[in-house]
């Protein structure tokens, strides 16, 4: 990275204390319904490994997203403007982000990632890639009422959330979440975000379990990652990756399943497990475009407009902040 590249890149790192992990992992387990939070697959190895599931076949929501946001990038633009402060809330590669940086040019690029190594490379890597752009990135965790880096405050800023991630919040949570986005972006700011539609559920399922097995070994890096940084000794070979479409929640669930019984030690804590016996790791929640359109309502924004592919599998919409909100809202973002 050259010398005038270096002078557009800021990095506010407030990686996550290791105390966090440790002890969301805790609770997690001692739940009768055992879970970990599905923010914590993306380590340096879990982010890469989230990129090469975007190339597998089975996998619709990239290609999808992304053929949406370069066929109308000339009316998304004009949503957007020019020059104005784009924050993405987990970031992971910065890949679909390239169609915006290509087409708007904004001020200031404001990448946030949990992942602060992985988030630094591609931080890097953007400002050798576009001349001119400003990088802010910021290691925070993006899942809590976000403090953002610095920057300046004259700034239009428009939220970027590609990816359907959206969908891995519970309902009330995703509406927390985007209140907190809300909060961000107001007054005049507005919300880029990539929503999964739902549909036959052959094709989720097959998204969530590739041929190549590179999501079961996603799903597996979760006990890879507490074993290296926590000291655990899960035996990934005891478990298995389970993914399933529950219609009836409309979301799809990943699992890591017990092959036996068998116990686990973290610190001071032990888990025994059941054979058969699941640590719920991901959720993904799946919306028709209109029940999405009231979720983000009650959380402060307004629709604007949304895009779908011919095939109706994703969706991408833009909201703006509401200027006029409803009195519980006020309150809570204020």
């Amino acid at each position: 990275m050259n010398l005038a590249a270096i002078d557009r890149l800021r990095f506010d790192d407030r990686q996550p204390v290791l105390s966090s992990l440790y002890d969301e992992i805790i609770t997690g387990l001692n739940q009768t319904r055992r879970t970990i939070p599905p923010k914590f697959f993306y380590d340096e190895t879990g982010s890469k490994l989230f990129e090469a599931i975007c190339e597998t076949p089975e996998y619709y929501p990239t290609r999808t997203e992304i053929a949406i946001l370069k066929e109308n990038i000339d009316e998304i633009e004009q949503y957007i403007g020019p020059d104005c402060l784009l924050i993405e809330p987990g970031s992971g590669s910065s890949h679909k982000v390239r169609v915006l940086l290509e087409a708007i040019h904004p001020h200031i690029y404001m990448p946030l990632d949990i992942s602060g190594d992985y988030l630094l490379e591609v931080a890097r890597n953007l400002v050798d890639e576009y001349p001119g752009l400003h990088v802010h990135a910021g290691c925070i965790d993006y899942t809590v009422p976000i403090d953002l880096p610095a920057h300046p405050t004259d700034l239009r800023r428009v939220a970027f959330f590609p990816g359907s991630s959206i969908g891995n919040f519970e309902p009330d949570e995703a509406v927390s979440f985007l209140s907190n986005i809300a909060a961000m972006v107001r007054p005049d700011g507005g919300l880029l975000i990539g929503v999964d539609l739902k549909k036959d559920p052959a094709i989720l399922n097959a998204a969530y379990n590739d041929a190549a097995g590179i999501t079961a070994d996603f799903n597996l890096n979760l006990l890879e990652r507490a074993n290296r940084e926590l000291g655990s000794d899960f035996d990934p070979n005891k478990f298995r990756h389970s993914a399933f479409y529950d219609a009836a929640k409309n979301r799809v669930e990943m699992h890591l399943v017990s092959q036996t019984r068998q116990q686990v030690h973290i610190g001071r804590h032990h888990f025994k497990f059941a054979q058969g016996e699941s640590i719920h790791t991901e959720s993904s929640y799946k919306y028709t475009i209109a029940e999405f359109q009231a979720l983000a309502r009650r959380a402060g924004f307004e629709a604007i407009k949304v895009w779908v592919d011919t095939e109706q599998l994703f969706s991408v919409h833009y909201f703006r902040f509401a200027s006029e909100q409803p009195s519980t809202l006020r309150r809570s973002v204020s």
